[in-house]
């Protein structure tokens, strides 16, 4: 499709602040295979415009997360199957009720030159965890480390204690909205942390460009520069195509097709990346009633769905969040589509020929055409559906409280960060609006079991819990798609949010 005026000369500007455009993008450039110095990395991520911040416990949106990660580093990270791994941290153990943790920290050394300590640890978590910062991602998550009684242990140490036990603390420490900040430090206009780059420039809705740290604990990146520009969906695909970025995130299958045999660019593909799906609000009728509920989830044709909006780049969900994570529950059977069922549920709770409000948006690839395919496999069980259309850029804050049936996307997170985010009563991402407390209760007291089988099973136990009775419709796990030109080395395969995913320093210009 071709691209507005507008959105391409708001890409064009960005990109020519910096270097012109990429030069030799042919299949052959792709065959290098040793790091090179040097060079400037563009790369281009849905934006956000004036919501986009430079503070990083702040973040929600992608292009924050990306920017952030250039800068900043966290205690933990995720892998690609989910599970933590050091950072900050080089190693950390816990008590026998997991309810005090040690962590040990690496000798990392911050842009402005102070070496990495407990001070700068504990005062993040007092940041994260303020309780006038509404927007603080992680607050909710890590409301039970107990400040109080966190300290300092030994010379490289520092001990996080709880108010409850948890025995998933490490992979808490390793969500969004986790960095750690300089001890004292509360500038986003001036963010200075240990990552890979350092901060030069920040315009919100446009542009961030980084520039190398020679002494990150990793290693210096093997770029000169990165650049992280904010554009839609369409203004990607062109730029990437024409040589204007290097790295275009988020793509649809339908750009990857189209590019199937494009020299110039080629496209990484990433799965078990997230979910996607419909969220039905239960706490107002007519889903405050599970029959009711069970009725979507029974007439949705997932296959269907899959094949169209995914172009059949998707595995089948089963509304469950997390396929091929560590606590997925697999031995569930498949839901499989029965209109007469759902016929006669919705019969039976009375919403047979009613009219439901699908509220969607183009906030992200392929919202629209769902919202309009679910439509048309309701309308053959009898439920009418009036699809509105709400504004991208804040879409997916109105869906916590607009809507009788949303649009539901998440990216890559462990299934009790998943959970603990949006579906706790005080969730809150709660887009279902599921509130009730004995899912509350039995779920943290999963989370507090240290012998690894039982709490598997309770996981196990809450997610049936949450799949029969719950709000959420999830109809498939998309692969993840990113384009790069031939001229880049070193991307990995890697879900959202994990150790690998938009890790710019690791990568070179051939």
């Amino acid at each position: 499709m071709p691209v507005t005026p507008t959105r391409r000369s708001v890409l064009a500007a960005a990109v020519a602040a910096g270097a012109g455009l990429i030069t030799g993008c042919s299949s052959a450039d792709s065959g290098s295979s040793s790091p090179k110095k040097g060079g400037t990395l563009r790369a281009a991520f849905p934006g956000a415009g004036v919501k986009e911040t430079m503070d990083p416990h702040a973040q929600r949106q992608f292009v924050d997360i990306a920017r952030h990660k250039a800068v900043f580093d966290k205690l933990v990270e995720l892998d690609s199957t989910l599970r933590p791994v050091p950072g900050l941290a080089r190693a950390w153990s816990s008590d026998d009720e997991a309810r005090v943790w040690r962590f040990e920290l690496r000798e990392a050394r911050f842009h402005d030159g102070h070496v990495l300590d407990a001070d700068d640890v504990l005062y993040s978590l007092s940041r994260i965890l303020d309780p006038d910062a509404a927007d603080h991602l992680a607050k909710n998550s890590l409301s039970h480390v107990d400040l109080a009684n966190c300290r300092k242990a030994g010379k490289r140490g520092v001990e996080i204690a709880l108010t409850r036990p948890n025995a998933e603390l490490p992979s808490q420490l390793a969500m969004t909205g986790t960095s750690i900040v300089r001890d004292g430090w509360d500038d986003p206009t001036r963010p200075v942390g240990t990552g890979p780059f350092r901060f030069v420039s920040f315009t919100a809705g446009r542009s961030f460009t980084g520039r190398r740290f020679d002494d990150h604990w990793r290693g210096a990146p093997h770029l000169d520069e990165v650049r992280i520009l904010s554009a839609e969906t369409e203004a990607r695909a062109a730029a990437v195509r024409s040589g204007e970025v290097h790295f275009a995130h988020e793509m649809t299958p339908t750009f990857a097709r189209t590019v199937a045999h494009d020299s110039r660019v080629r496209v990484v593909a990433t799965k078990h990346s997230g979910v996607q799906g419909f969220a039905l609000k239960t706490d107002r009728a007519p889903f405050d009633d599970p029959d009711a509920a069970l009725a979507v989830k029974l007439l949705v044709d997932r296959e269907r769905l899959v094949e169209v909006v995914c172009s059949g780049r998707a595995e089948i969900g089963n509304d469950l969040y997390g396929k091929g994570y560590t606590y997925y529950p697999d031995g569930l059977e498949q839901r499989e589509r029965d209109v007469a069922e759902a016929r006669r549920l919705l019969k039976r709770t009375g919403l047979y020929n009613k009219k439901v409000t699908f509220y969607t948006s183009t906030a992200a690839g392929g919202f629209p055409q769902a919202a309009h395919l679910f439509a048309e496999q309701a309308g053959e069980a009898g439920l009418k559906v009036d699809i509105v259309n709400g504004p991208p850029e804040s879409y997916f804050t109105d869906v916590l409280g607009k809507g009788t049936i949303t649009n539901h996307r998440c990216g890559a997170m462990t299934i009790p960060t998943y959970l603990s985010e949006r579906l706790l009563s005080d969730s809150p991402q709660n887009q279902t609006a599921w509130k009730h407390a004995d899912f509350d209760d039995a779920f943290t007291a999963a989370r507090a079991v240290a012998d690894d089988d039982e709490r598997t099973e309770r996981y196990w136990s809450v997610q049936t819990t949450l799949r029969d009775q719950g709000g959420l419709v999830l109809w498939g796990h998309p692969e993840w798609l990113n384009a790069i030109s031939r001229t880049v080395q070193g991307v990995k395969e890697a879900p959202p949010n994990t150790v690998d995913w938009a890790r710019f320093d690791t990568v070179w210009l051939g």
